[in-house]
């Protein structure tokens, strides 16, 4: 009994470590279980019985890399790791991206596998969603993946809008998938108008196949943010006030203000997914980079709340403009740096 939990928890600290980084050699393995190489070799093999798709590096000294596999295997966190997990899964009931239902099922899983410590934290955090008067319709998680996915390998779509029967159905090149006010939109370019377009998610029933790859169109300003601020703000156009296809129906802001009316505005780039943040972001904008980034432009009143207001996020923050932001976020940096010390010395005896 000893040996085989032995070789379970020698099992663990592998798959920990192979999750840790990239690219393991098998000898730093060897050396940080304390084992021979050899017995690395055998516990990556029963590694690989129980579904994980290790793959063996070639090369003088050899190694091991962690891929992703066509099933998803059983993972190891460790506690921060899987109370942030947690949080985010009860977070996610106001994102309004169709995956309530799958996060409260998801939480209900890792909840049953936590250590009694990491359910009495969870369980102190009890987050109820509150829906506005002006309840936002749900987008199907499966149309925003859908339009995520075009977007990014530059495939034409074809898909029905609104509930009209009788409407012809659209031929679109999708450039964006962004969020404002809490919605999800599409910015397009549509091929039988010849012209930009910006649709609503929550009104788009895909059509399959999609159409053939295209190359990327240049947007009126060369940026997405201040394209989709300008629509919705009301600027004159072929799509008309609020920036909507007028096929789809015109649609209120539910009290954005916009960009325009801030006297400071910034772009930075999070090391969040965009459905986390566009719940939070009332004036501004959310744009979709791939898994687990977004771009986020945002104004405010100042620099200073500007970059105090992004900071609330707790993610990596790439800031993209302009100047004065950055600078806002080292003045805060060193601000808070100084709150902190002081705070230190104020416990020492």
């Amino acid at each position: 009994m000893e040996i085989v939990q032995k070789t379970s928890g020698r099992l663990l600290a592998l798959l920990s470590l192979l999750q840790a980084r990239r690219d393991w050699p098998g000898a730093l393995l060897a050396e940080r279980l304390d084992v021979s190489r050899r017995t690395v070799r055998r516990d990556v093999d029963r590694l690989r019985e129980l579904g994980y798709p290790i793959a063996a590096i070639k090369g003088p000294d050899g190694g091991y890399r962690l891929d992703a596999g066509s099933q998803l295997p059983p993972l190891l966190f460790d506690d921060e790791q899987a109370v942030a997990l947690a949080m985010a899964l009860q977070m996610a009931t106001t994102a309004g991206a169709g995956i309530e239902e799958a996060a409260a099922r998801a939480l209900t899983t890792v909840r049953q596998v936590m250590p009694a410590r990491l359910r009495h934290r969870i369980d102190t955090l009890q987050v109820t969603a509150v829906e506005r008067p002006s309840s936002r319709p749900q987008v199907d998680s499966g149309v925003l993946m859908t339009l995520s996915a075009a977007v990014h390998a530059c495939e034409e779509l074809r898909f029905d809008y609104g509930a009209d029967e009788d409407a012809p159905q659209r031929r679109v090149q999708p450039h964006h998938l962004v969020a404002w006010g809490g919605r999800w939109y599409l910015v397009a370019w549509d091929l039988d108008r010849d012209d930009w377009r910006t649709f609503r998610a929550d009104r788009i029933t895909p059509r399959i196949p999609n159409g053939p790859r295209f190359s990327p169109r240049e947007l009126p300003g060369g940026n997405v943010s201040a394209f989709v601020t300008g629509r919705f703000l009301g600027s004159s156009g072929p799509e008309g006030p609020g920036g909507l296809d007028r096929s789809g129906g015109s649609v209120g802001l539910d009290g954005a203000r916009g960009l325009g009316e801030w006297p400071c505005w910034g772009e930075v780039i999070l090391d969040l997914p965009a459905g986390e943040v566009s719940p939070y972001v009332r004036d501004g904008v959310v744009e979709e980079l791939g898994p687990g980034r977004c771009r986020l432009v945002l104004g405010s009143w100042s620099w200073m709340g500007l970059a105090a207001s992004i900071g609330r996020f707790d993610a990596d923050i790439e800031v993209v403009g302009p100047a004065e932001l950055k600078e806002a976020f080292a003045r805060l940096a060193r601000r808070y740096g100084s709150a902190g010390n002081e705070t230190r010395r104020a416990r020492q005896p």
